[in-house]
């Protein structure tokens, strides 16, 4: 069933389901990969919150999160800047970072943020991200671990927008 928000219309692409058995799959990844080693993710706010949230139900390892806002998007278009609106206030020095991320396509936002938390001397420090959409990559970023390939089509719902609206549909649809 088609969905419009604002004057766009967009139509079903990843159920609820799906993206639950896949972030299923990551904590199962992540369980084999830091078991023992308390990571700290960081999840980036706003879009992250849903995966954030079903991924760290999911974790069965001793691990902690803390949220960060950064923003880069204004409608449908990346805007080229990237914000910081609310900072990291956790050492993270010898930790094993993993920032939790919505969605990468041109990289710009981690590209400027990758580099802020490696002056800060993790023990580790990876990507995971829910949707990886390569094709408008401007900025190479490391992605260590990734939910969904997906082609270069905006989408919303499962905490991505369209101006504000559409993070709390369960599933992922695109722009038609």
């Amino acid at each position: 069933m088609a969905l419009t928000v604002y004057d766009k219309v967009f139509v079903p692409y990843i159920e609820e389901a799906t993206i639950i058995q896949k972030i299923k799959e990551l904590a199962a990844q992540l369980k084999a990969d830091y078991d023992g080693k308390k990571p700290l993710f960081i999840a980036i706010l706003n879009g992250s919150f849903m995966f954030a949230s079903d991924l760290f139900k999911e974790l069965e390892i001793e691990a902690e999160i803390c949220f960060i806002k950064l923003a880069s998007y204004k409608g449908t278009k990346s805007t080229g800047q990237v914000i910081t609106a609310i900072g990291l206030d956790m050492d993270i020095t010898g930790r094993h970072v993993i920032i939790l991320e919505d969605i990468i396509d041109t990289g710009k936002t981690l590209h400027t943020f990758l580099p802020q938390l490696q002056n800060q001397q993790p023990a580790s420090l990876k990507v995971a991200v829910l949707l990886d959409k390569p094709e408008p990559r401007k900025f190479e970023v490391p992605i260590h671990y990734s939910c969904f390939v997906i082609p270069n089509k905006f989408v919303l719902g499962y905490g991505l927008d369209f101006d504000g609206l559409g993070r709390n549909i369960r599933e992922i649809y695109q722009l038609q």
